[in-house]
């Protein structure tokens, strides 16, 4: 009996160490999870471009000083090629085709304002004629297209990318009108050229109140 009671203050002694050491173990672990929550806490989590893989794309050539304004036509454009020359010949290409519709599309409206002074049977010959007059004078006046921007760079597989923009003078379009109308005898007599070149700017004007 002596030997049992022996036995059972010891179990009871290793039991109540166990307790005391699994207590100690709780509160270090309470400790550690806090101090790791404090941690993570003073970090900065907030989502930016970088931490969201976002990457910063450079637009040569493009922005709002390359637009068309009241003053002069506007385009921009890329070429991309694994030869430079042609890279940058593609972009031109790019660039004058752009110009040229811009150009056609006010001369249209131009054109369609115009239609009761230029004594023609109806608003779609006028505007024929106009149309006409347009692709004659922009194909004559894109080669002397002024380059305002150009840029080249080069991609990891070796091809180049050309940016460039360019840009024409309204006013100076404007007077090529006057000259390409004034050469037919149709219209040479009766129409008010100045009529025409006021009605060209008030159009212009509005590229630069968008």
């Amino acid at each position: 009996m002596f030997i049992e009671f022996i036995i059972l203050q010891s179990n009871i002694r290793n039991n109540t160490q166990m307790k005391k050491n699994l207590h100690t173990f709780a509160l270090l672990g309470a400790t550690a999870a806090l101090l790791f929550a404090g941690c993570k806490s003073g970090k900065d989590t907030s989502s930016t471009p970088q931490t969201r893989g976002e990457v910063r794309i450079v637009e040569y050539c493009s922005g709002p000083e390359f637009l068309t304004n009241g003053e002069y036509f506007r385009a921009s454009a890329t070429g991309t090629s694994p030869q430079r020359e042609i890279a940058k010949k593609i972009a031109r290409q790019n660039a004058e085709a752009t110009l040229a519709r811009a150009v056609e599309a006010t001369v249209e409206i131009v054109a369609e304002n115009q239609a009761t002074q230029l004594g023609f049977g109806t608003k779609e010959e006028a505007t024929s004629k106009f149309n006409e007059l347009s692709r004659t004078i922009v194909n004559k006046k894109l080669t002397g297209a002024i380059t305002i921007c150009q840029e080249l760079t080069m991609t990891e597989d070796k091809k180049y990318i050309a940016y460039l923009a360019i840009e024409l003078s309204g006013g100076e379009l404007a007077n090529a009108y006057v000259d390409g109308l004034k050469q037919d005898e149709r219209i040479r007599a009766e129409y008010n050229y100045d009529t025409f070149k006021d009605t060209f700017e008030e159009v212009m004007s509005n590229y630069r109140e968008q």
